[in-house]
């Protein structure tokens, strides 16, 4: 009598769940250290009790690190030499809420540059950097507590307009000190000293700009009469040349004589 094999289907199954159980475990340790693996190279990504902390301090940095961990709460990226930040430069850090930007050699703030980040940013430091102004637009809408102490700022009608909108850091808020500022005698002070006494620094700029356009009124206003004279003057003078001309023309009576004077000889 032939001997059948028994079928092996409930091994297989056996080792196909197996299989399934450690790939899911595989998955699981490497979805939890994704954030951890994308860590920029010149940066230390720790995460301390579920909170993505990126460390970039001190890294001779120039730019902002691109591809930052999605998941980054902290971002510290102080004492580098990053001198620009450019439009939607923390877009994809939905869940940033602190950002240290201070003892760089920023200069410029784009009017885009903390967009995406507006609602969930708590706080910002750009202290001890080179910013001069900043657009009104840079600050929209952010609700973090900011520090812009220690900034050659030059105090004019954007910067009042900018600090109006702003949660200032109260401890530092008495070192953020007008540079320069449309009114030299404003300058070297604290920006919120100036405006806490009722000096407005749009009034000085509505006035700059009025003066201006009278000064440039005035420069067109004299080019046309400049303009009317010499015209004048230079048809006046051909009007004269002319009349001489005419003067020294023969008339029609010494014409006449002549004529008659040479009928006579004849």
């Amino acid at each position: 009598m032939q001997n059948f094999a028994r079928p092996q289907m409930p091994r297989v199954s056996l080792m196909f769940n197996c299989f399934a159980l450690l790939w899911g475990l595989l998955s699981g340790i490497l979805l939890k250290n994704a954030s951890v693996m994308a860590c920029p190279s010149s940066c230390h990504c720790i995460d301390k009790n579920g909170l993505m902390v990126v460390q970039c301090m001190s890294r001779n940095l120039e730019k902002i690190p691109p591809n930052l961990p999605k998941e980054t709460v902290v971002l510290l990226l102080a004492a580098n030499h990053i001198t620009h930040i450019p439009n939607h430069a923390f877009r994809e850090l939905h869940y940033l809420q602190e950002l240290d930007l201070s003892d760089n050699d920023i200069e410029t703030v784009d009017m885009g540059a903390f967009q995406g980040v507006s609602d969930s940013l708590l706080v910002l430091d750009l202290s001890n950097n080179h910013i001069q102004s900043v657009p009104k637009e840079a600050f929209a809408r952010l609700r973090a507590k900011i520090s812009l102490s220690n900034n050659p700022w030059h105090c004019e009608c954007t910067l009042q307009e900018v600090l109006r909108e702003l949660r200032l850091d109260p401890e530092t808020v008495n070192e953020v000190i007008c540079h320069t500022a449309v009114q030299e005698e404003y300058a070297g002070k604290p920006v919120i000293q100036v405006l806490d006494s009722g000096i407005n620094f749009c009034n000085f700029h509505h006035k700059t700009t009025d003066v201006a356009m009278f000064v440039t009124m005035f420069g067109w206003f004299t080019m046309v009469i400049a303009y009317v004279i010499y015209y004048v003057r230079h048809n006046q003078e051909d009007a004269r040349r002319h009349l001489e001309y005419l003067k020294s023309l023969p008339s029609n009576s010494q014409i006449s004589k002549d004529f008659d004077t040479i009928s006579t000889v004849l």
